[in-house]
């Protein structure tokens, strides 16, 4: 803002020394000083009011509230949130967005999530909660508000989550409607089931005596000849489809750890177009889950 204070309309050469001066310049001095004064005490009592400070002034509590104030074009560091503790406990636990984004609590019994002070419409509100479990009898139940991304959390049924195993579990609620419908995202573990298409990594056409791809979910074969390939082991939980695509003679392949054989490698041997498996690596062992055409041996 630009100030009102004006140092220029104090005349500094009054009163001239060695003769006498006129009683008003004395007057339009004082009030000028005065004006400006006034202007002063006006304007700093405005910036108190509304600067950003990095420690109290003198005889105030520190309180840099924006109160929804826009901040553009910033370039941020070293920024931090505040965590808030619930202790241990059940029943309603609150989580205000006006305290803090990050929550966390320890349940001694069922616990029930409630929101308040989200920010109004238009603005996106975030708050999140971990919880820490010692028992699986101990359940979460989420506001009726909560009816986005629900779909495939582990545990839940009707905004009712039960928890598998012990331990800490880490829950993220945004909303951008004043709280009236709210998303939920669990961070610490993948969900159970997705929506709409998935798609995997990338296939491979193998080539002739070559290993074959762990890094690629699908994996397929276009012979020119009676060809061979391998297969190593793999990690546990992982899953791998194998087809044969152009048959220019048979594909076998060597299958490290196979759980069709009561110890070391197997072969899958793929003799048309068409032709396919798709082989789970569990217990350590490649065991056949879908099968067309193909011969185990």
């Amino acid at each position: 803002m630009a100030s009102n204070i004006n140092p220029n309309n104090i005349d500094t050469t009054y009163p001239v020394a060695g003769q006498d001066n006129d009683s008003q310049g004395f007057r339009d001095n004082f009030t000028n000083i005065k004006s400006n004064f006034t202007e002063a005490s006006s304007e700093i009592g405005d910036l108190q009011s509304k600067v950003v400070l990095k420690s109290a002034l003198t005889g105030t509590t520190l309180d840099n509230d924006f109160d929804g104030a826009v901040v553009s074009s910033a370039k941020i560091q070293d920024f931090r949130e505040t965590v808030v503790s619930l202790g241990t406990t059940n029943g309603t636990l609150t989580l205000n967005h006006n305290a803090g984004h990050y929550y966390n609590v320890t349940l001694n019994g069922n616990g029930t999530v409630a929101f308040s002070n989200m920010p109004p419409s238009g603005s996106k509100g975030r708050v999140q909660l971990q919880v820490t479990t010692s028992s699986t009898s101990y359940t979460l139940t989420l506001p009726a508000s909560v009816t986005k991304g629900t779909t495939g959390i582990q545990g839940i049924s009707s905004n009712v989550v039960t928890f598998n195993t012990a331990g800490t579990y880490i829950f993220e609620f945004t909303t951008v409607d004043g709280g009236s419908s709210v998303h939920v995202e669990e961070l610490t573990r993948p969900r159970n089931s997705f929506q709409n298409p998935i798609f995997m990594a990338s296939s491979e056409d193998v080539a002739d005596a070559g290993a074959i791809d762990l890094t690629v979910a699908s994996s397929y074969f276009t012979t020119a000849a009676a060809e061979t390939a391998t297969l190593a082991a793999g990690a546990d939980g992982q899953v791998k489809y194998l087809a044969m695509a152009g048959d220019g003679g048979d594909m076998v392949v060597t299958v490290t750890n196979a759980g069709w054989k009561s110890s070391g490698t197997g072969t899958v041997t793929f003799n048309d177009i068409g032709d396919a498996v798709t082989l789970l690596y569990t217990n350590s062992k490649w065991y056949a889950v879908g099968v067309n055409g193909v011969t185990f041996a």
